[in-house]
């Protein structure tokens, strides 16, 4: 990492590119919550942001290593259109 970001880092473009999506809000939310680490309330600067070593491994495992780069804002925004997605066919009503 060349300027000590975090793997999985997203960029000012990413972060604009979800905020022009009010759809995206929520699942963006929640998965910031998600990854944050148990007790992040406690810790100085109370931020729900993930260790290093856990966004590292979650990079690797979604794009296949690439976690030398900031996360491009087509990622983030078609992996929160997936995890939107995921949440509505969740609430669905099933066949039974």
């Amino acid at each position: 990492m060349s300027e000590g970001r975090p793997p999985g880092f997203v960029d000012r473009r990413a972060a604009l590119a979800v905020a022009a999506r009010p759809r995206l809000w929520w699942p963006a939310l929640r998965l910031v919550l998600r990854m944050a680490p148990q007790g992040w309330w406690r810790r100085w600067p109370p931020l729900p942001s993930p260790s290093a070593a856990y966004a590292e491994f979650r990079v690797h495992t979604a794009l296949g290593g690439r976690a030398d780069r900031p996360l491009d804002a087509g990622e983030v925004v078609a992996f929160l259109e997936w995890c939107r997605r995921m949440a509505v066919m969740s609430r669905a009503p099933r066949d039974r």
